[in-house]
């Protein structure tokens, strides 16, 4: 028949692209060992420590170019994850990654690791955000991957707080819209359910489902929404509110999906290093000030961003900790610190702060 004919004749198509793909993938690879090559030879030759081969910035460069350059059919978010993967595959042959994240198994931050890293990262859990910081601090991590805010629930006060004594960096930034399911382990059917547990965050993103669905029912905060699918894996009767990668760690079945109030629903996370990052063409950069308490001190701190015109992309306040009732602002605007006009801003702003601290710029999420 002509259809089968038809389809022979693309399939073998498929089949020379797929060859050639591999040929290029394999070529890209072997580009890369030969990076490594060049960079462990210059270390021999001048001594030093061993460089860490990724690079946040060219990373970003290369995503944002596929993505403009991407003619379609498929999406350029597809496009740059497919690439994502490729280059964390490549990156592996140079230097495997260890990637510190909020554990435990089946976290949001463990998604948005993966997201970030691509799966050939060695990822590593651990229990609080704190010790995210410690792991990279100490070295034991050469990065770390900690929630920072929720678009309904706002910015996560430890993170900013563990920023205060932390000489890390901020050297990326991961948005990863949030799925909530209700999940249960293999023992427990729908009208077996007598305790429902999830993040304090979770469970206040899905207050209104809960509330129409299950009134009557106990609701029990956890560390983590991977923590409270462990829970649910073990407990008869125990259900989870968790998402798709804790449902295929522990393997939950969805009661219920997409439970959340608020379909945008979205988390950003911070991936921290040790070394700067110089710029990428389209950045951010945060920083923590404290202002001297007095009239207008806020507005002192906001006018240098005004009188040149960048914009703000996030601030959030935390009490300083130093002194009662005195405050700390995160300010997170566009543009590098190695940017004049960044510069001029960072000169400003010291004039009127009793404490400036540069947090790092990143490039803005790619993907």
């Amino acid at each position: 028949m002509a259809t089968d004919e038809q389809l022979s004749a693309i399939r073998a198509k498929i089949d020379a692209i797929d060859k050639e793909l591999l040929d290029l993938i394999n070529a890209r690879a072997r580009c890369a060992q030969e990076v490594a090559e060049i960079k462990l030879a210059a270390v021999r030759e001048e001594g030093g420590e061993v460089p860490l081969f990724y690079r946040p910035e060219r990373e970003a460069q290369v995503l944002r170019a596929i993505q403009e350059r991407n003619p379609g059919p498929l999406p350029d978010d597809y496009i740059a994850k497919i690439f994502r993967e490729i280059m964390s595959s490549c990156l592996a042959l140079e230097q495997p990654l260890t990637v510190a994240y909020l554990g435990p198994q089946g976290t949001y931050t463990q998604a948005a690791a993966n997201k970030h890293f691509g799966q050939s990262a060695i990822p590593e859990a651990h229990a609080s955000i704190p010790g995210v910081f410690r792991q990279v601090e100490d070295r034991h991590c050469d990065f770390g991957v900690v929630p920072v805010e929720n678009s309904t629930e706002g910015m996560v006060g430890q993170t900013l707080d563990c920023f205060l004594e932390s000489p890390l960096q901020i050297v990326g930034e991961v948005e990863l819209p949030i799925v909530h399911h209700l999940l249960v382990g293999p023992g427990t059917d729908r009208q077996d359910i007598r305790l429902i547990c999830g993040h304090p965050q979770a469970l206040a993103q899905c207050r209104e489902w809960l509330d129409a669905h299950y009134p009557d029912t106990i609701r029990e905060t956890a560390a983590s929404n991977g923590e409270a699918a462990r829970l649910a894996s073990i407990s008869e009767g125990v259900a989870a509110i968790a998402g798709d990668l804790a449902a295929e760690t522990y393997d939950l079945a969805k009661v219920a999906k997409g439970i959340q109030d608020i379909a945008s629903n979205t988390t950003r996370f911070l991936v921290l290093g040790r070394e700067s990052v110089p710029a990428s063409g389209w950045d951010k950069t945060s920083v923590l000030v404290s202002s001297r308490n007095r009239p207008g001190a806020l507005l002192s701190l906001l006018k240098p961003f005004e009188d040149r015109g960048v914009s703000l992309t996030r601030i959030d306040s935390r009490p300083s900790k130093t002194e009662k009732w005195t405050y700390m602002f995160y300010i997170e605007f566009e543009g590098h610190l190695d940017d004049a006009l960044i510069s001029e801003i960072m000169a400003e702003l010291a004039e009127h702060s009793i404490m400036l601290k540069p947090l790092g710029s990143y490039p803005r999420a790619p993907l």
